[in-house]
């Protein structure tokens, strides 16, 4: 079968012929049907720091798909060939001590589909049974592949109260702009969303952002204390990882606010510890990945009832060997969701 291959040390990859994998006892063979591109497979793609430090190439990458159990290992009982699926990516040892208080998103032996195995940017791949989330038939390959993601913009959001709430998404990348829609529908009073990009900000308005703050125009801060009438913004999600656009979301935040950090900053921030965090009372919180499984039950719960749409998030849809243009698409900015039809 073709694969997209993360073939070598340097930026780039390659389409090339790989076996379909084999499963073991506890897995399923999954037909791929859609998978989008994240940011950390642009990480991958354009061969970062990050990167070089991480993967070991060459190996199929991708982790964000939507597909179709083909064929379950003889000690599978909880999928059946023809599910439909998503998939949680992190897969994780259950005896640590992280899994053992259920804790499992923060598992010391995590490994993750698409950077520490092969991934799914080709037609099969093989995962844990316990990884696959089962979707309804009638929600689209597309949307399904985006659950992952939506997952982290999920468990950013519903990481602290949200309901009545002003909250500032700072950083409007596709996990930015899911979190601004997922800050909507669990009933924010304000979300107010930042960026320099115009394309995502404009994509975050219309997906629920009632406010649109251009860091590049105004200072960030004081456009948020005109919004909350000089009191603050009671939530920052802190998503672009920039060191001036993070020092900002503590400095806007209210004493007694929360602060939730997805974002991966590159290199160490200095941050006024004693008057943005200590004085003010705030809470900060560190999110990775989404809790297995609460999260996944909030995500499904959120597109079933039609509360967050993503179909216009999906700015692009190509095929696999158009996979140039499609990582161009997300470096340049210029997209939301690019998703591969397999």
């Amino acid at each position: 079968m073709r694969a997209l291959v993360k073939h070598h040390q340097d930026e780039g990859a390659q389409l090339r012929e790989v076996p379909i994998p084999t499963i073991g006892p506890d897995e399923a063979l999954i037909e791929v049907k859609a998978s989008s591109i994240c940011g950390t497979d642009v990480h991958i793609y354009t061969w970062d720091e990050w990167a070089q430090s991480r993967v070991k190439p060459p190996y199929v990458f991708g982790h964000e798909l939507g597909g179709v159990v083909v064929a379950v290992g003889e000690n599978v009982s909880n999928l059946q060939v023809g599910d439909h699926v998503s998939a949680e990516t992190h897969i994780v040892c259950g005896h640590c001590v992280a899994c053992r208080r259920n804790d499992y998103h923060v598992c010391l032996n995590t490994q993750i589909i698409g950077v520490d195995r092969d991934g799914c940017f080709t037609k099969y791949v093989a995962l844990p049974a316990s990884n696959l989330w089962v979707n309804d038939p009638s929600l689209p390959f597309e949307i399904a592949s985006l659950m992952e993601p939506m997952g982290n913009a999920v468990h950013t959001v519903l990481s602290g109260e949200v309901a009545g709430r002003s909250v500032a998404v700072v950083g409007c990348g596709p996990i930015g702009i899911m979190a601004a829609a997922v800050a909507k529908a669990a009933g924010a009073s304000k979300v107010i969303a930042l960026d320099v990009n115009e394309y995502r900000l404009n994509l975050a308005e219309q997906m629920g952002a009632t406010h649109i703050i251009r860091s590049h125009k105004e200072d960030p801060v004081k456009a948020i204390q005109a919004i909350t009438r000089g009191e603050g913004v009671e939530v920052a999600l802190e998503m672009s990882g920039h060191p001036i656009a993070m020092k900002q979301a503590f400095e806007m935040l209210t004493p007694g606010g929360r602060i939730s950090i997805l974002s991966l900053p590159t290199r160490p921030i200095e941050l006024d510890i004693t008057n943005d965090i200590v004085f003010k009372g705030i809470t900060v919180k560190g999110i990775t990945g989404r809790r297995m499984y609460e999260t996944w039950q909030q995500t499904a719960s959120f597109l079933e009832s039609g509360a967050v749409d993503l179909n216009p998030l999906v700015t692009h849809r190509l095929s696999l060997d158009d996979f140039e243009e499609g990582f161009e698409l997300m470096k340049s900015g210029r997209s939301g969701k690019v998703v591969f039809s397999l």
